[in-house]
């Protein structure tokens, strides 16, 4: 097994995400799946999964990734995370029965995803990075049988696990959760630079697709200062064309208490991204065609048109505007 160092009175230490857990014999890692069985960190969760979804990939959401394509959805149980407010909570933070959950080898994900004439296999629902094996086994058959691979992350992964996982992925869209060490500290007992790390390695040294996605949660990570901040780090070190979402959180968890976003606080972000110089900004998870629809950055009119989820109209010839001939960023 990879990403593990034997220490001594048969303790390990698993070396998958900057948590660094140190484990006894039987003890489980802050994510819950990762075990030291016998001096070997096993994957509890390998080939379980809560369930399997056909999904758009703007879901994901991918929004210049193959769009109006379907991609076939997975995940398991446990997260290296602790985020207050996970809107996937009753699977992240469930510690059950594993016999309670579909088991599906990654060959059979294959034979589904053909089936269904899925374009994509996206690891999702709980952070791929956990149950890395099962991902990674996954995604090598997907590349085998052509069949595009997609990983909805945190990012929250040490440096050589990442070289190994995003190898295999051909699209990204890692959580950006806020631009401040306070906020992880805080609402996610993690750590913002890991994250950092792992976004600009995905831009800058791998061909994987990449978007980022900011869940909004007022009076937290939704400042001016601190979304100028974000912006201007992505700018800086990423460029003006990766992709990126401003969501609507929904009170959940132990954020049950907050208000949901209104859709002001998602155009404000996004109206702040913009004039920073970021070329191709969203709103998510409050339906507007306006804020969802991607634009030329030449001629400025709607090259792709969405509502939600659904795509209205599709002004690409061979990955270019039909009105000016300028291309648009993007796997299509």
């Amino acid at each position: 097994m990879k990403y593990q160092i034997l220490l001594n009175n048969k303790k390990i230490q698993c070396t998958i995400c900057p948590r660094n857990c140190i484990l006894k014999n039987g003890q489980e890692g802050f994510c819950y799946v990762r075990k030291n069985i016998d001096g070997e960190i096993v994957l509890t969760t390998y080939g379980y999964n809560t369930g399997l979804a056909i999904d758009p990939v703007e879901k994901k959401p991918l929004y210049q990734f193959y769009p109006d394509t379907s991609v076939l959805s997975f995940g398991t149980l446990g997260c290296n995370m602790g985020c207050q407010f996970c809107q996937n909570w009753e699977t992240t933070k469930n510690k059950g029965d594993i016999s309670c959950l579909n088991k599906t080898s990654p060959e059979e994900i294959i034979q589904i995803a053909k089936y269904y004439n899925c374009k994509s296999v996206a690891f999702t629902y709980n952070d791929p990075i956990i149950f890395f094996e099962y991902a990674i086994d996954t995604a090598k058959l997907c590349r085998q049988n052509g069949i595009k691979t997609v990983a909805v992350t945190s990012g929250y992964i040490n440096p050589e696990p990442a070289k190994e996982f995003f190898s295999y992925m051909d699209a990204a869209n890692i959580d950006l959760k806020a631009f401040s060490d306070k906020f992880y500290q805080k609402n996610c007992l993690a750590h913002l630079q890991p994250v950092l790390d792992t976004i600009k390695y995905v831009k800058n040294e791998t061909d994987c697709w990449l978007e980022l996605t900011t869940l909004l949660i007022r009076g937290e990570n939704d400042s001016d200062e601190m979304l100028k901040a974000e912006c201007e780090w992505v700018l800086k070190n990423l460029g003006c064309h990766v992709p990126v979402h401003f969501s609507a959180f929904s009170p959940n968890y132990k954020f049950i208490n907050h208000s949901a976003t209104d859709f002001a606080t998602l155009v404000r972000a996004r109206n702040i991204a913009i004039n920073s110089g970021l070329k191709y900004v969203y709103t998510g998870n409050i339906k507007n065609v306006q804020t969802s629809s991607t634009y030329c950055q030449n001629c400025h009119r709607a090259i792709i048109v969405r509502d939600g989820y659904n795509l209205l109209e599709y002004n690409l010839k061979d990955d270019k505007c039909i009105f000016c001939g300028t291309k648009c960023d993007g796997r299509f």
